[in-house]
């Protein structure tokens, strides 16, 4: 080789790299000590409350929950929003009824409490409020039948019921979405079974509601009644929690490109009200309503000619018959917010436009930014 080519310095370091090299027992005993690394894989302290990064994968609000949330700046100075939000949710949870055991002890639990149910309606020993709100049968029938959706199929997750209070009155003002008020249903098991003393919540319905055949007996029985300020006034004056959804039909009706987007409140009624009875508004936030029946188109003509506020299209309906009126397994996170008191404003402030119309922005917010915060916390839309 002594006539062969003189080797350039690369190469020479290259051979002098190799022969200089350790055996493989040293080699991996260096590397297992964090020899010879990328500063990048050198070992760190760990943190236990810190949760792994990870690169953006799609949507910002469906992918990377375990990221720390983005900042979110509140539109007014009085804006609060919650760093509480979304801890529990670092983990995976598939729904159970994804199993066959689900769907078997999901048939078996109702049809336990509805037996229950008709073997205690025979002695006629149960009440029924001035409103037709019937606690037998919402505890018997409705609730069994509604906490197996409520947990094994949108596996609801509920923060801040420390917000609500223990006793007395208060308004619940919420955003509304999913074409069919489910949400609606989905907060009234939520407060019923995460509230400390297990309170009922008490739901102010639309006009439809109550027009329905079978629909206004249900709805009367598991204590909804009509939205309006004498029902209102008359269940917060008892210390009832109350709940509306100022959306309406806006909300309920809007399109999937538009989810999350608070519409107009209309005009400030439910502050009106809680005024006049100086009862604290408590801020809800839902998040998993607005996928389970994903509107992406409305047939308004069709609408008008049935009386209905909008024909809703989604992925499965009508495409696919009754079917597709099954709605899909979103994951849901409810948020009861710090309460908002209205007790230190005068008698004269429930007449004055201004400080209606000023309250009810400020509600209006305060649900806008949290929702804001919990999506940048969410994961997996149905797996999150």
């Amino acid at each position: 080789m002594a006539g062969g080519p003189v080797p350039d310095t690369r190469t020479a370091k290259v051979i002098q790299l190799y022969a200089s090299s350790a055996p493989s027992s040293d080699r991996q005993s260096g590397l297992d000590a964090g020899k010879g690394r990328h500063p990048s894989q050198q070992p760190g302290p760990v943190r236990p409350t810190e949760s792994p990064r990870h690169e953006p994968l799609g949507h910002p609000n469906t992918d990377g929950f375990g990221r720390e949330p983005a900042s979110v700046t509140p539109i007014s100075d009085e804006i609060t929003v919650d760093d509480s939000l979304g801890v529990e949710h670092g983990r995976v949870r598939p729904s159970p009824l994804f199993s066959l055991g689900g769907i078997r002890n999901a048939v078996a639990d109702s049809l336990t409490a509805t037996a229950g149910f008709i073997r205690e309606r025979m002695t006629g020993d149960y009440e029924v409020d001035d409103f037709g709100f019937d606690p037998h049968f919402t505890e018997s029938v409705w609730f069994p039948a509604i906490r197996q959706v409520y947990e094994k199929w949108f596996r609801v997750e509920v923060t801040g019921v420390e917000n609500l209070p223990v006793d007395g009155g208060a308004l619940l003002v919420a955003n509304h979405a999913g074409s069919i008020p489910i949400d609606a249903i989905m907060t009234s098991l939520a407060v019923r079974d995460n509230h400390p003393t297990g309170r009922y919540l008490r739901i102010l319905a639309a006009d439809m509601a109550f027009d329905s055949p079978g629909v206004s007996e249900v709805a009367r029985r598991i204590g909804a009644t009509l939205a309006c300020t004498a029902d209102a006034d008359r269940l917060l004056r008892q210390g009832e929690l109350t709940a509306v959804w100022p959306e309406g039909y806006k909300g309920i009706g809007k399109l999937y490109k538009d989810r999350y987007k608070l519409q107009r409140f209309g005009r400030g009624g439910f502050v009106t009200t809680a005024l006049r009875n100086a009862a604290p508004i408590v801020p809800v936030s839902i998040v998993g309503s607005e996928e389970i029946y994903p509107m992406i188109s409305d047939l308004k003509p069709l609408a008008r000619v049935l009386g209905l506020p909008y024909v809703p299209i989604t992925p499965t309906f009508p495409w696919l018959g009754p079917l597709g009126l099954i709605p899909l397994p979103s994951k849901w996170h409810i948020h009861f917010g710090r309460p908002i008191e209205t007790d230190s404003y005068d008698a004269s402030s429930a007449d004055d436009p201004m400080v209606v119309f000023d309250l009810t922005d400020h509600v209006r917010e305060e649900i806008q930014q949290t929702l804001f915060r919990m999506l940048s916390r969410r994961g997996s839309v149905y797996f999150g």
